[in-house]
């Protein structure tokens, strides 16, 4: 599901992001930038689509890389354990979070179309 060019996308601005600012900013700061910036990148439609056990590691597999080069360390209990202390949620929470909402809306919504085909 998710694509190679969605991946490229994403890591190209997250290049840009540490080209511009890896030594100046803190973490925290950076992090902010690439969750507010770069993360749509990646998630953009994936609320709408049903993803499998593979896609969603992927997500996380991808954002797990880049903590990786931000915090300079290949161990991913280290970059977990950072990940925490930041307070960042791996990113298949945040689409099954997304999800959730998606659907809230879709039932909710007084669109005919939309309450045709949730009555299928």
């Amino acid at each position: 599901m998710l694509t190679f060019q969605c991946k490229c996308n994403f890591y190209s601005a997250v290049n840009g992001i540490f080209s511009k600012i890896i030594n100046f900013a803190s973490e925290k700061v950076i992090l902010e930038l690439i969750t507010t910036k770069c993360m749509p990148i990646l998630l953009y439609g994936l609320e709408s689509c049903q993803l499998s056990n593979g896609d969603l590691h992927s997500l996380d597999f991808t954002y797990n890389r880049m903590c990786m080069k931000l915090f300079k360390s290949s161990n991913v209990e280290l970059i977990k354990e950072c990940q925490s202390y930041f307070c960042c949620l791996p990113c298949s929470l945040n689409v099954k979070e997304i999800c959730q909402k998606f659907i809230s809306k879709y039932e909710n919504s007084v669109n005919t179309f939309c309450q045709y085909c949730n009555a299928l």
